[in-house]
């Protein structure tokens, strides 16, 4: 069993940023995909960014070159840097970690609001 908390979201005006933070405690395989996901009012849930094991990472087209996932190992925990946040970033942010077809693991979103 795995469990992921969220942290660091808040309110930024356009332009600003945020880091969010995923702390993972339980058993964390070797292998693994984290990713971080957003889901706005009315609207599906998306994937943001993702980070495997292997070192590889992947952006969803509207935040490449604003956002970059990284992973402190010794901590367990992911992070998402936010930069140049625009209103449409807007969304409550997931975690999810997935280490097979049994072992996928949610955590319970933080609120990101980019507003003036």
């Amino acid at each position: 069993q795995v469990q992921l908390v969220e942290s660091g979201g808040g309110l930024v005006q356009p332009g600003g940023s945020l880091r969010l933070s995923c702390a993972a405690s339980g058993s964390i395989f070797r292998v693994y995909v984290m990713t971080w996901y957003r889901q706005a009012p009315g609207k599906q849930r998306e994937l943001v960014a993702r980070l495997t094991s292997a070192a590889y990472t992947n952006y969803a087209d509207s935040v490449k070159g604003r956002f970059t996932i990284s992973i402190d190992s010794a901590k367990n925990t992911v992070y998402l840097q936010m930069n140049k946040l625009k209103p449409e970033d807007t969304a409550v942010y997931y975690c999810n970690i997935n280490m097979g077809p049994r072992d996928d693991y949610w955590g319970q979103g933080t609120q990101v609001t980019v507003s003036s």
